[in-house]
């Protein structure tokens, strides 16, 4: 089986080692541009280009992929197969009716919940307890073809959405290994998606950190753990930005009379905060200043005053 494979970051790595190490015919690997990355800005290959270099396969990193000049190269690779795994682009109906066997993608999320650009990040900020893994036939819609496969995992009550990413990237490539199985020996069935019951997972962005004091304070703690370690969740004390990398929830009810967003407490267990249900604790801190650090070591060299608001 030839096989075409379209993934950009880590989390289609396991994927694509899975097709290698099981056999399979590894035509190309078609991935993003390299973008510039760190405070230099050089260009930074992405992982799968990494990956596919080192293991032999070719590479290739179309600026367009709906151009006739692109389709035609991949045609002329004569896949049986298209597998996607997070490559970042929608594909056209023409690329797609290349292959002889269709594209399968890999999905982060249980569908139809959780189409999208983001499903694991939104599941964590949405305070699910569970998401999985949806391999499914794509087709020109935005994660809208027949589902295959389906695996579920449990999203730890603390667990952010970087681990959650990691553990999802090995179950992907489990379930793609069982779904070319099924396809080897015919036994794959098509399931259509319920679109009415269909929710959206949209981009990333910075300003999507911003902690809301007025929320509840599992909400608060739900944002936390999902824009980890991508955008951050973020506010301010005296003007000056704070991230709030880790957040752990108080069981007691918060005094009423009081602002919320108003520090209540600060030793080395960290920033008691009141949020309108229930306190919450902050762990860890950045300000622009300094690094990463657990508010235990923040405060043995900087001052953070009790009766404070923060978002001010």
């Amino acid at each position: 089986m030839r096989i075409v494979f379209m993934g950009t970051p880590d989390f289609a790595v396991p994927s694509l080692e899975m097709l290698v190490k099981d056999g399979y015919e590894v035509v190309a690997a078609v991935t993003q541009p390299d973008k510039p990355k760190g405070r230099g800005n050089k260009l930074a290959a992405p992982p799968v280009k990494e990956f596919a270099l080192k293991n032999g396969i070719q590479v290739l990193q179309p600026e367009k992929i709906k151009t006739p000049e692109f389709i035609a190269q991949i045609r002329e690779l004569q896949p049986d197969l298209l597998i996607t795994a997070a490559y970042g682009k929608i594909l056209s109906k023409e690329l797609l009716e290349v292959p002889a066997q269709g594209c399968i993608n890999v999905h982060g999320s249980l569908l139809p919940a959780y189409r999208g650009a983001a499903p694991i990040n939104w599941a964590v900020i949405n305070g699910e307890n569970k998401t999985g893994i949806t391999t499914m036939f794509t087709d020109v819609g935005l994660d809208t073809g027949d589902m295959l496969l389906k695996k579920e995992l449990a999203i730890g009550q603390n667990m952010t959405a970087g681990e959650l990413h990691d553990k999802m990237a090995v179950l992907g490539a489990e379930v793609l290994s069982d779904t070319l199985l099924e396809l080897k020996k015919g036994t794959l069935q098509r399931i259509p998606q319920d679109d009415s019951v269909s929710t959206y997972a949209p981009m990333m962005n910075k300003e999507l950190g911003l902690i809301d004091w007025n929320k509840k304070a599992g909400e608060i703690h739900n944002l936390v753990r999902g824009t980890d370690p991508w955008p951050g969740a973020y506010t301010f004390l005296d003007g000056n930005r704070m991230r709030v990398w880790k957040t752990s929830l108080i069981k007691e009810s918060a005094d009423s009379s009081k602002e919320n967003g108003r520090i209540l407490k600060v030793d080395d267990e960290g920033i008691l905060v009141k949020c309108p249900d229930e306190n919450l604790l902050l762990l860890e801190v950045q300000f622009d200043s300094s690094r990463r650090m657990s508010v235990k070591e923040y405060i043995r060299g900087h001052q953070i005053k009790t009766g404070e608001t923060l978002g001010k």
